[in-house]
């Protein structure tokens, strides 16, 4: 599937190896989230191409570079190699929340530019390879991987017997380069420790609504992206309407609580040229004050009064404000969410 954004870039999505684009330059992971630290793992695969002649499909690839003296060049496609589904989710059956689900992964990767992302079919047979058999047949065979880039942390094969290093071994006898990112820290002021930048530490950031640093392990503001839907309509009674958002099921969900947002309504996917030019406030919870029983995620946009069902919301998350909680009456409900709203408003001009 080619995969095109708003300004043309196109990315190439491949749900098995059968239907991708070769030979391969590929970055190997997981890469949920697409942080920082994705980002060095990514960057080897793109950089040497630029000056390659890509050949063309069907042309003899079994070169021996280690015995020619003048291997022809060959241009190979930048290629994201992930899984699906997430190997926690298929050995433990429990579904995984994202932090980018299939949409965003895809328009984070395009904007690095990446020409290709493959997801390959995580099953008890792909589980089940030795990592010699995994570079062998994946790698080798079906990738025709001509380098590839991983981080120093990355496993693979049964058990995740496989580490960065002996996929460099293993890779070398096929005369493939394997190039090994050592890991990005982060250093956090309380406590003051270093941490290497993971979708976990993003993931605990989020569970605890510290926002600031999971935005900046990131590299962008965290987004929840979903459709406008009809909600209880209770925010209009008391003066202030919001937008009940639907989201992926398999998205990530931060703490529950009140958010000062920017706010963008979308035609597609949103990439880096995308204005979140409306301030508001989300809150994300069960409204317990009006004796709400389902996790809603609901968006007051400043000076919005026009009809939002059906259209598509990106809202960027840029500071958790304060925890939800059950008010004694609505009134008090509504004098809280204005003093929100003033302090969100403040919050988010003073950045501009």
């Amino acid at each position: 599937m080619l995969n095109l954004s708003k300004n043309g870039r196109s990315m190439w999505v491949a749900s098995s190896t059968k239907k991708m684009l070769k030979p391969t330059a590929v970055a190997l992971g997981k890469f949920d989230g697409v942080h920082l630290g994705h980002h060095r793992v990514i960057q080897p695969i793109l950089l040497p191409a630029k000056n390659e002649t890509r050949r063309v499909e069907g042309d003899d690839l079994s070169t021996n570079s280690a015995t020619s003296t003048t291997p022809p060049k060959e241009q190979t496609y930048s290629t994201v190699v992930t899984f699906d589904p997430h190997p926690l989710e298929f050995f433990t059956g429990q579904p995984r929340p994202l932090l980018t689900p299939l949409d965003e992964k895809v328009q984070q990767l395009r904007s690095l530019g990446v020409e290709q992302l493959v997801l390959l079919p995580f099953d008890k047979k792909l589980s089940a390879l030795s990592p010699q058999e995994f570079v062998e047949q994946i790698l080798v065979e079906q990738l025709q991987c001509r380098r590839i880039s991983v981080g120093q942390d990355f496993c693979f094969g049964k058990q995740r017997r496989g580490t960065a290093k002996d996929l460099q071994l293993l890779a070398a006898k096929h005369h493939i380069p394997v190039t090994i990112v050592s890991l990005q820290t982060y250093t956090d002021k309380a406590p003051t420790q270093e941490a290497p930048i993971s979708t976990s530490l993003i993931r605990h950031y989020l569970e605890s609504g510290d926002i600031k640093n999971a935005n900046l392990l990131l590299g962008r503001p965290y987004s929840l992206i979903g459709t406008v839907i009809p909600g209880q309509k209770m925010g209009r009674t008391i003066g202030f309407p919001t937008a009940n958002l639907q989201l992926p099921k398999d998205k990530f969900v931060p703490r529950q609580g009140v958010y000062a947002v920017r706010a963008a309504i979308l035609s597609e996917t949103p990439d880096a040229t995308t204005a979140y030019q409306n301030l508001g406030v989300m809150n994300i919870g069960n409204r317990p004050t009006v004796n709400g029983s389902n996790l809603s995620v609901e968006v007051h946009l400043f000076d919005w009064s026009s009809d939002l069902y059906g259209q598509k919301l990106a809202v960027q998350l840029v500071e958790f404000l304060r925890p939800e909680q059950k008010f004694p009456s609505l009134e008090d409900l509504k004098t809280q969410i204005q003093l929100d709203c003033t302090v969100a408003r403040e919050l988010l001009n003073a950045e501009c």
